[in-house]
């Protein structure tokens, strides 16, 4: 083979490899295109959505932290054995447990006052709290977190979608 040949077939091997990477990343949101919770669009949110497989061979797929407390707080019976979460960045599905996660901040929270963001690598979270804000935090300080500000987000969620329903009803009167 010449040189033209290696360098196409090898050029070739990595975009299918990049595109079979893609194609698998995004599976879990064919499987689950809506949060269980909240209905929000998992697509949408794929920096922020998250996986959750238990022992029993089933799995739920939901937009946020937020509803990934709710999920595990509803099934307290299932055993997770594997919780990933959206790289914030690259939106890959990465190991929650093993993230590098940022609590705060000024960049807006998915279903939560308080943001509370996943990396895969160190550098791009003290990068994220360089730009935005926030504090790193493991994985039990953000699963903490989000229960303890459960009760506040679900106020402000409810109060948001109260806004909505009303600006919607004037839109129609005539």
């Amino acid at each position: 083979m010449n040189r033209k040949s290696v360098v196409a077939a090898l050029t070739a091997v990595v975009v299918f490899s990049v595109l079979a990477m893609a194609a698998f990343a995004q599976e879990d949101i064919k499987q689950s295109p809506s949060c269980k919770y909240c209905g929000m669009d998992r697509q949408k949110f794929d920096f922020s959505r998250m996986l959750i497989e238990y022992e029993d061979g089933t799995s739920t797929g939901v937009c946020s932290l937020h509803c990934a407390a709710v999920e595990l707080a509803m099934n307290i019976d299932k055993t997770p054995t594997v919780i990933k979460v959206g790289d914030f960045g690259t939106k890959a599905l990465i190991d929650a447990e093993k993230a590098f996660w940022v609590v705060g901040g000024t960049k807006a929270g998915v279903m939560t006052k308080r943001g509370k963001w996943a990396f895969e690598k160190k550098d791009d979270a003290e990068a994220f709290i360089k730009t935005n804000g926030g504090a790193p935090a493991s994985f039990d300080d953000v699963i903490k977190s989000a229960y303890t500000d459960m009760y506040e987000d679900t106020k402000m969620i409810r109060d948001k979608r109260k806004m909505m329903k009303q600006s919607h009803g004037m839109e129609h009167k005539h």
